[in-house]
């Protein structure tokens, strides 16, 4: 059963920009739409990002080694406009809020710091 300060936090979490980390590595960006008890999260207006594949990375290694530029290789996420998605909650590995927290996550946030203090 749900206390009242869990369904305060989803709350305000709802259309809050969320970065979910999932297991093959991509990421999702999107605002908070809705969730369950699976833990299923849908985001909207999301971007999926995912790692470069080892032949982009060669690629841009080749680049840069031609250009003679000094330094470490960097190569950017490829990006993706996905709109509306389900992520299932099994496959998530970490979830972020993107912004400035709310004044009650702060607040716990302080009572958890004065509490771990002692």
């Amino acid at each position: 059963m749900e206390s009242v300060q869990d369904v305060q936090y989803l709350d305000d979490l709802l259309n809050k920009t969320l970065h979910l980390h999932i297991t093959d590595g991509r990421m999702f960006v999107g605002q908070l739409k809705c969730t369950d008890n699976e833990r299923n999260i849908i985001l909207a207006m999301t971007h999926e990002y995912r790692q470069p594949s080892p032949a982009d990375v060669k690629l841009a290694a080749e680049r840069h080694e031609k250009g003679g530029l000094p330094g470490n290789v960097k190569v950017d996420m490829r990006k993706r406009f996905l709109g509306l998605v389900v992520v299932p909650g099994q496959y998530i590995e970490k979830m972020e809020v993107e912004g400035p927290r709310t004044p009650h996550l702060t607040l716990e946030a302080d009572a958890f710091d004065v509490l771990t203090s002692r």
